[in-house]
């Protein structure tokens, strides 16, 4: 089965990992080939090419200038009449809007992958609606209950994305990376990675951090860079808050980074406070993964992949109870050292990469051409 995987490429983030996990586990299905098209060049695209899986390039679309949507789909149009691929896939609603009416005029099954939990109430998705796709594929159970509400003809499935299992980091590795960040060897490091976007919490961990001042023997790492303009704002205004709040000493923002398996390795505890829900939280399976209790918010996916044995559920903006959870990982070792052994176990129950391809490709094959 010949998949084609159709995404902007302008952002990278959950869905650019996921697809990105794709190729390297695609030796769990040999029998479904998996290509991407995009839109814009960068990391995404780049990160394709590094690990052999060059994207089809369909040209910069922009909605509001319409020869640049009737150029791409041209070129997706030239795509598909030269290639034969037996199922087409768009992630997000916005490809589904802009190529969803070229892969049904060649005569593909079309299906739209959805890694947001939105309410049909965006003009995307209302157009997303009106194209009909064959299937709907949803990240977690919380999305595609979601989904039913503004796709309520399509056949919905839920499938939780695979993710690597990667083998361990050396007490030298951990050691040099806090080194590198300016950490001491024994703080305990609270880590987030996430795009900078205000509803994945930074402002309240940094609130929380405040009540922890006067605990002595932790660092808090901030992963990730801007990559919009209101980006560059938000990251200013998060480091005037830990400056307010007296934590600026201890807070590292730490950009944008291509290591971020070897940063969570080297941190102690993953947190991130979303202030609204997670559609399903692809970066805290990554920290079990690494071995990291996972303290968030219990809303949306998150309480799809957190339980009480790998971690702590707390109050969406619940700035005390956040810091209170905290502080028990800090001033309780064994309490925390629990949480990290059943870490490392829990993603192979939701997130096993070989069973969750099977998975991708008995959903995909059930309406492939």
């Amino acid at each position: 089965m010949r998949v084609l995987h159709i995404t902007s490429g302008n952002m990278y983030g959950g869905v650019e990992s996921f697809l990105t996990t794709l190729v390297r586990e695609a030796h769990s299905t040999p029998t479904m080939q998996s290509e991407f098209a995009v839109c814009w060049s960068g990391r995404f695209s780049e990160e394709l090419e590094r690990l052999g899986s060059r994207p089809h390039r369909l040209g910069h679309v922009r909605l509001s200038r319409p020869f640049t949507v009737i150029r791409a789909r041209r070129a997706l149009r030239d795509l598909l009449r030269r290639e034969r691929f037996d199922v087409v896939v768009c992630h997000q609603p916005w490809p589904c809007v802009v190529f969803g009416s070229v892969v049904r005029g060649q005569g593909f099954p079309l299906v739209v992958w959805v890694h947001m939990a939105g309410e049909g109430r965006h003009w995307l998705e209302r157009l997303c609606r009106r194209t009909r796709p064959d299937l709907a594929i949803c990240n977690s159970r919380f999305t595609a209950t979601a989904a039913s509400k503004w796709l309520p003809h399509a056949h919905i499935e839920h499938v939780y994305c695979p993710v690597s299992r990667e083998s361990g980091q050396s007490l030298e590795a951990r050691g040099r990376l806090r080194q590198q960040f300016g950490t001491p060897a024994d703080d305990v490091v609270i880590v987030q990675v996430s795009r900078l976007e205000p509803w994945k919490g930074q402002r309240v961990l940094i609130s929380a951090l405040a009540g922890l001042r006067n605990v002595p023997s932790w660092t808090c790492w901030i992963v990730g860079g801007p990559q919009r303009q209101e980006d560059v704002a938000y990251l200013r205004d998060l480091h005037e808050l830990a400056r307010q709040h007296g934590v600026a000493d201890r807070v590292r923002f730490l950009g944008e980074r291509s290591d971020v398996l070897a940063v969570l390795r080297a941190a102690d505890v993953f947190c991130q406070p979303n202030t609204s829900p997670e559609p399903f939280g692809l970066s805290l399976v990554e920290a079990l993964v690494a071995g990291l209790p996972v303290v968030t918010s219990g809303i949306g996916g998150a309480c799809e992949i957190v339980d009480q044995t790998c971690g702590v559920l707390t109050p969406p903006g619940d700035i005390s109870a956040l810091a209170a959870a905290l502080r028990r990982q800090i001033d309780e070792p064994a309490f925390a050292q629990g949480l990290r052994d059943a870490a490392a176990v829990r993603p192979r129950t939701i997130c096993d990469p070989s069973r969750q391809m099977h998975r991708i490709q008995q959903v995909l094959s059930s309406v492939a051409a």
